[in-house]
């Protein structure tokens, strides 16, 4: 019998349908990610109705198996209760063992850890007469060994140690969050800081380095005794005798196994615990059917078969468990360290941001002070070679500002009294005072770490082929290995089962999920990254994918082709009609809206008032209409300025100043009206300066087989202009807001892969309609939020080197998806023994691991090659 859900569940409206489903554990509905979500243990469940949330968070474990999260340096669940136990007291922030007093609301700051810290603090000295306190004995005790180096901020170290608080996640598997490192529950690897920071946790890079350097010790020497034994002159089992050969063997083994290998087994463990297997369900299973099988055949050898003897005696394979163990301790930590470098274009970023800033006093005297303790309205002083602190308005004085860091023009940026200016940049010449605008997490450089961030833990939809070949790679890997050691045991030569074992031990070792798994999210972090050293913020990875794809796009054009920083040409005005009134109208209307038009009709009005007091006018009912203009009530008469078409379709008359109108677009300048009731009494024109990089921006996008539309809401006249002046073929002007929506669903209708170039909150339907859309970075925030890319410094360039880059990372995730497949397609049959027919070739399992763990550096190593490429 079947039965149609007319909504969800528990009554509630049915879920909105989009492209990935998950399954809501309480009712077993497939539902959409929505806010009707809660996480357990770090992995994110999403519901159909907030009665199932609330049913799930009364009783998770009734609903989904309680995984396991493995803490970075837990040996056991005891420890984990232990660690996860509070603590009597809170540990010194310098890693001592005393109690810190610490003071959020103290009216002092210890001056080694930056803490705030009050007068009844019972760690404090004196030093040149000044009283110092500290949260702790630690930090009295370094600031007493070395005062200046804590007073002076040239000689101060750079803080390391990671926020408690951080919160990591999982390259491979994004939904596991959890605050603190540790293992990943699903595919068992070291999770990873979700924001980048100049301080990285490098616990388990030290860790796994540690324990390979002490493997080493012992699997080598392991390695030659048995290697040793092959030769007739230093047979090791004759000069020792074979049971002191035997023991030796065990001996030199079982720390690397047991103690050594001990993650791998607990993450393994975890993973069938929690029925996700992954590389560590095999990398356990195959050392340690290894190391057990070699133990019994130590202790007890009668007890095995004859079929696993050769030459009357049972072989041991501890020196293959041991040396798989370093090679797969010595994989872990090439891929940290090849992990650690995947996030170089964050850090760089990070890097921009001084410590300090000097805060310009009423009195005029500098003071040091840390960056977060500048805020908004502080005057700065940025001396010459200095980064700039904060995002500001130069105050007075002059220089020459370097942005490439973060707009990739190469080009040093003029900066006089009235310039914006970024934090992060590079002044390089002259000295000037700043008023600071935006500090902290508000600053456009922080904006870019932020997104870049994000949009590297974004998952490609060219990633859903790997996640669906990993969810049965596992299972069918152990499924071979079993076939193989069947096979091998009923048809191989002697000794049959012990052929056996190793073809299933290196079945199981050599096979190599994480290279399928870091395939393409390695590959999209470094190329975001890539981007945004050059300016070109890709918020999703699914963006850079589509980029390759596009074959037209839609660009706007104040503020996209043009400076977007008109000026005001001619403000003419009726004969009949008072300068002064129509003068004071345009201002009081246009100062309430935020397009550049407005801005230029603003500044020219406070220009030539400046020394002439205008007539006060009160308005009332202001509306702006998109696209169109502006309007308000003044003295019961309707106020219009805006487009001339739409003074039309309002009824107002202007044919007077058809002439003049016209003059003014054959010269490419925009033309507005001024009405007062029912009469047009102003004519104005404004004029755009075309970017000076639009005409080779154009030719570029062209010169890749771009279809360029310019659609803008300007008069066909200008905008005809300034196409001819571009080499811009197709045209559509006098178009609103929702003429580009519905010109962006036309041509995906016939099949093409559009992006919306543009900057204005006219532009935000389009933009978000898009396949791909582009906001200018000098544009309206709403723009920016609607748009996949955001080009930093609005240069229409970064588009063609946003496609190249899109080309390039998608053609190296495909170079990693093909190495991925083809190692393991063809590592599994060679290591269960395909070839041994005809070549007579068994795989070791030392070989095997040694594949094993080359294959996912060679992915990340792969991915990094984009940090080089040229745009």
């Amino acid at each position: 019998m079947h039965h149609q859900h007319q909504g969800d569940c528990c009554a509630h409206q049915p879920a909105q349908q989009n492209e990935k489903k998950y399954t809501d554990p309480v009712c077993g509905m497939q539902v959409a990610k929505s806010e009707k979500t809660t996480r357990f243990q770090g992995i994110a469940y999403y519901f159909c109705s907030p009665t199932c949330v609330s049913r799930f968070e009364a009783e998770p474990g009734r609903y989904v198996k309680t995984k396991k999260v493995i803490q970075l340096g837990q040996s056991s669940p005891a420890a984990a209760s232990a660690a996860a136990a509070p603590a009597s007291g809170v540990s010194s922030c310098c890693g001592g063992q005393d109690l810190m007093q610490s003071d959020a609301l103290g009216a002092y700051t210890d001056p080694v850890c930056g803490m705030r810290v009050n007068a009844n603090s019972a760690h404090q000295t004196t030093h040149a007469g000044q009283p110092y306190y500290f949260c702790c004995a630690s930090c009295l005790q370094k600031f007493s060994q070395s005062p200046q180096r804590w007073l002076d901020p040239a000689q101060r170290p750079a803080a390391a140690v990671a926020d408690p608080g951080a919160v990591y996640m999982c390259p491979m598997d994004p939904e596991i969050e959890q605050i603190g490192p540790g293992i990943c529950p699903i595919c068992g690897m070291a999770l990873e800081p979700k924001e980048a920071s100049m301080h990285e946790d490098t616990s388990e890079l030290d860790d796994m380095t540690r324990r390979f350097r002490i493997s080493l010790l012992l699997a080598l020497p392991l390695l030659l005794l048995t290697m040793l034994d092959m030769v007739p002159a230093w047979s090791m089992h004759r000069l020792l005798g074979m049971q002191v050969f035997n023991w030796l063997q065990f001996v030199l083994a079982t720390p690397v196994v047991l103690w050594l290998g001990r993650p791998f087994f607990e993450r393994a463990l975890s993973s069938f615990q929690s029925r996700h297997l992954n590389m560590f369900s095999l990398i356990g299973v195959g050392t340690g059917s290894a190391y057990l099988f070699s133990l019994v055949a130590l202790i007890s050898p009668d007890s095995l078969p004859p079929a696993f003897r050769m030459d009357g005696m049972v072989p041991l394979y501890f020196e293959a468990a041991a040396v798989i163990i370093s090679l797969v301790l010595l994989g872990q930590v090439l891929e940290l360290r090849a992990r650690f470098q995947t996030s170089s274009a964050i850090k760089a970023l990070l890097s921009l941001t001084p410590a300090t800033a000097l805060r310009v006093l009423p009195d005029g005297s500098e003071q040091e002070v840390a960056l977060d303790q500048v805020q908004v309205g502080d005057v700065l002083r940025v001396k010459p070679g200095a980064h700039i602190p904060v995002d500001g308005k130069v105050q007075d004085g002059q220089s020459y500002v370097d942005e490439s860091m973060i707009t990739g023009e190469a080009t040093a940026q003029a900066k006089q009294a009235g310039d914006t200016v970024a934090a992060g940049t590079l002044n390089q010449q002259g000295s000037f005072t700043l008023r600071a605008e935006r500090v902290g997490r508000d600053t456009l450089l922080a904006g870019i770490i932020a997104m870049v961030n994000q949009a590297g833990r974004s998952r490609a939809p060219v990633q859903k082929l790997a996640d669906a070949v990993a969810g049965w790679f596992v299972p069918a890997v152990i499924v071979i290995a079993l076939a193989a050691f069947g096979l091998w045991a009923f048809f191989g030569p002697q000794p049959a089962l012990a052929n056996g074992l190793m073809a299933a031990v290196s079945v199981l070792i050599i096979a190599c999920p994480c290279a399928l798994g870091l395939a393409t999210p390695i590959s999209v972090t470094v190329g975001i990254g890539r981007g945004a050293s050059e300016g070109i913020l890709i918020k999703d990875a699914e963006a850079l994918q589509l980029l390759e794809r596009v074959n037209t796009l839609i660009i706007d054009k104040t503020g996209t082709l043009t400076e977007g920083k008109p000026r005001l040409q001619s403000f003419q005005v009726h004969p009949a009609a008072d300068r002064q009134q129509l003068l004071s109208l345009a201002l009081q209307l246009e100062r309430q809206s935020e397009h550049p038009l407005a801005q230029a009709i603003v500044h020219y009005v406070v220009s030539v008032s400046l020394n002439t007091a205008l007539p006060t006018v009160q308005l009332s009912q202001f509306e702006a209409v998109t696209g169109m203009g502006v309007r308000a009530t003044a003295s019961g008469q309707t106020i219009i300025l805006g487009k001339l078409g739409y003074l039309q379709a309002q009824g107002i008359d202007t044919t007077y100043w058809q002439h003049q109108a016209q003059l003014a677009q054959q010269q490419a300048h925009t033309v507005m009206g001024l009405a007062v009731g029912q009469q047009c009494l102003a004519l104005i024109s404004v004029a755009d300066s075309i970017k000076s990089s639009s005409l080779q921006a154009v030719a570029d996008l062209q010169a890749q087989g771009l279809r360029l539309i310019l659609m803008t809401g300007d008069n066909a006249a200008t905008a005809n202009a300034v196409a001819t002046q571009l080499g811009i073929r197709e045209v559509h002007a006098d178009v609103r807001p929702e003429d580009k929506f519905r010109m962006v669903q036309q041509l995906q209708a016939t099949g093409s892969v559009v992006a919306m170039a543009g900057d204005g909150i006219n532009d935000a339907p389009a933009l978000a309609q898009a396949n791909v859309g582009i906001a200018m970075g000098n544009g309206t925030d709403i723009a920016m939020q609607s748009a996949h890319v955001v080009l930093v410094k609005g240069d229409l360039r970064g588009i063609a080197k946003a496609r190249k880059l899109s080309q390039l990372s998608m053609r190296n995730i495909r170079q990693n998806l093909f190495f991925a497949f083809a190692y393991n397609l063809i590592g599994v049959p060679v290591a269960a023994g395909v070839l041994f027919p005809w070549c007579g070739i068994l795989l070791s399992p030392m070989i095997a691991s040694a594949a094993m763990s080359l294959s996912s550096v060679s992915v990340i190593t792969n991915a990094l090659r984009l940090r080089r490429a040229r745009l």
